[in-house]
């Protein structure tokens, strides 16, 4: 029980060590996908949640469901599906939104030099998640198809809604690094107010 006790105590301890891998995996994410929508396939891959988003439609000259006779596999090329969608502008739309989600990604990694951008950025990402979330209700792609099996239709997720539903913890991880970055660059602007927060916080830990 005494050795229970003790990796309680060292499980309480692991909060910024926690954070720094939350933030961490957010920037290697971001950048990681972000710099992945310049290629063709990742382009390809989005478009059923750009073409039925009533926020984002805009971005692509057709509209859904036309995309879905001209939808490559990943490792495929179809020279006439990649033409289509060089004209429906799949591939110039993915351009613009992988820099915006690089940039974000560089921006919480500016946490150790300034934090007020950082807790712009994880702002932003809170937004995008918000946006990502909402696909699941606008994609019908998102559920398992009607092809004959008994587990078709909510909640029975497929491949690219297992993908939306996994920026539920995007969110969370976007909240906190957020509210992190902002009090450290409350804290170096006023550093009285640190002082006085910190009391209060420790008697909120009691």
């Amino acid at each position: 029980m005494a050795r229970f006790h003790s990796l309680l105590q060292l499980a309480s301890r692991a909060d910024r060590a926690g954070f720094t891998l939350l933030r961490a995996g957010l920037i290697i994410v971001l950048v990681w996908i972000g710099a992945l929508k310049a290629a063709p396939y990742e382009a390809d891959g989005i478009v059923p949640f750009v073409a039925n988003s009533p926020v984002m439609s805009f971005f692509y000259a057709e509209n859904a469901p036309d995309y879905r006779a001209h939808m490559n596999k990943e490792g495929e090329l179809i020279a006439a599906n990649r033409a289509w969608h060089e004209a429906n502008g799949t591939y110039v739309f993915s351009y613009m939104l992988g820099s915006v989600i690089v940039m974000m990604g560089l921006l919480i990694a500016a946490h150790w030099w300034r934090p007020a951008l950082a807790a712009m950025g994880s702002f932003l990402v809170i937004g995008m998640s918000l946006v990502t979330l909402s696909f699941l209700v606008t994609t019908p792609e998102n559920w398992v198809a009607a092809l004959g099996d008994l587990h078709h239709g909510f909640p029975y997720l497929s491949g690219r809604g297992r993908l939306v539903v996994k920026d539920a913890i995007m969110l969370g991880a976007a909240v906190l690094t957020m509210a992190d970055s902002a009090r450290i660059a409350l804290a170096r602007a006023r550093p009285e107010l640190s002082q006085v927060r910190a009391p209060q916080a420790a008697a909120v830990a009691m």
